[in-house]
């Protein structure tokens, strides 16, 4: 064998069935290549420009409460096919595939917790199951959540993340903007507060009915948030839109939500309003679950 050959540097081949590992993310805004672990650490906000990156459900929760106070109430209510819709494919094989990929039965994860030792009941929207469409689940856990919170007198934040209602479960879905705004009269009538997020994006059927109608809305910087799209609107009126429009900063200078908080400033904010709105005082020491330590919320298996 020829020296050359022998010495020659080998490239390292990958087993078969070997997995890479997933290290960087490209941000949408800047284009910057940012190293995960870093954007984890952020709270998944590029450090170079600011844009906040869609969060799961289940890291969305370790970034807003304390370290270990997270109780996971929902999982149990499951969704079917009462109408047995089938487009392209069958409803309950875009269910299978979305469970799959989450690990929860729904697009929507909610629990208990604390936000710097103040306890809250908690609702959060996953845009990974079918881009957050919110079903008959949705609905019925959203619901639960406020009952909940009603009966436990305790604030409920919900955070919005949807493209709308489900169009595979029809009227059935748009029901839900009703059983959710009914559900929510109950921590008005005991006056408990409500306070809503709304992230990138918050659309349709959500943002028509419980997404918009809380004591306090809060939107993260550049969440789109309307009802129906920008495009669909232009076309309709057949006039140009203003520069940012449905954005969160425009509606917060047209008076549609009432502050746009940095994702990182989120949890100490909310502290300070729920403080205020509760009468209690905040623990500013008590810490979120850090990116190196936390352990990833429970998944609710299908």
């Amino acid at each position: 064998m020829a020296l050359d050959r022998f010495f020659r540097r080998r490239r390292p081949q990958q087993q078969a069935g070997a997995e890479m590992p997933d290290l960087w993310t490209q941000c949408p805004a800047c284009k910057e290549g940012l190293y995960n672990r870093d954007l984890l650490a952020n709270a998944y906000v590029c450090p170079k420009c600011g844009h906040h990156l869609r969060l799961g459900a289940a890291r969305r929760a370790e970034v807003l409460l304390d370290e270990g106070s997270f109780a996971q109430r929902s999982g149990a209510v499951h969704p079917t096919d009462p109408l047995g819709f089938v487009d392209i494919e069958a409803y309950p094989e875009r269910l299978r595939r979305a469970q799959a990929k989450t690990g929860r039965p729904d697009a929507i994860l909610t629990g208990t917790g604390t936000i710097h030792g103040l306890p809250v009941t908690v609702a959060i929207m996953d845009f990974e199951f079918s881009g957050g469409s919110m079903g008959s689940v949705v609905g019925e856990e959203i619901s639960r959540a406020a009952e909940h919170a009603a009966e436990a007198g305790l604030p409920l934040i919900i955070v919005a993340a949807s493209g709308g209602a489900r169009m595979q479960e029809s009227a059935l879905s748009l029901m839900q903007m009703a059983k959710t705004t009914v559900a929510l009269e109950g921590l008005m009538a005991r006056g408990l507060p409500y306070v809503s997020i709304l992230s990138d994006p918050t659309t349709g059927g959500v943002t028509a009915s419980f997404a918009t109608i809380a004591d306090v809305i809060v939107a993260e910087p550049g969440a789109l948030i309307g009802f129906a799209g920008p495009r669909v609107i232009q076309q309709t009126i057949r006039q140009n839109l203003p520069e940012g429009f449905q954005r969160a900063e425009f509606l917060l200078e047209h008076g549609m939500v009432d502050d746009v908080v940095d994702r990182r400033e989120q949890r100490a904010y909310l502290a300070r309003l729920l403080g205020v709105l509760t009468r209690q005082t905040p623990d500013l020491n008590v810490q979120a679950a850090s990116a190196s330590q936390a352990a990833p919320v429970p998944e609710a298996r299908p």
